[in-house]
């Protein structure tokens, strides 16, 4: 069972901000999601064979090399532009 007080340092490490009430929905839901991993792992998969590569074979296009779009067009609708590329806010200082 999940509680609060793990609900709290996973969110610490995750660097979210949670407050009381969602501490208490969280540490159910987690709690929760724990018991279907329990019941998952009880699960007998000897005679399963492992699947190395879960997509579909030969469902890929081949690689074709094509122009690319002209940098005048990407960039028509950029709100804000630094010579050529897109001009965006500052997020880590």
């Amino acid at each position: 069972m999940v509680d609060r007080a793990e609900v709290r340092r996973i969110a610490a490490l995750a660097n979210l901000a949670v407050s009381a009430a969602e501490e208490e929905t969280l540490a159910a839901e987690l709690s929760q999601i724990l018991g279907y991993v329990e019941k998952l792992s009880a699960l007998d998969v000897r005679d399963v064979p492992p699947t190395a590569a879960p997509q579909a074979e030969g469902k890929l296009r081949d690689d074709v090399i094509q122009p690319s779009l002209p940098v005048e067009r990407a960039l028509a609708n950029a709100p804000a532009l630094v010579l050529t590329a897109f001009s965006v806010p500052k997020i880590i200082e």
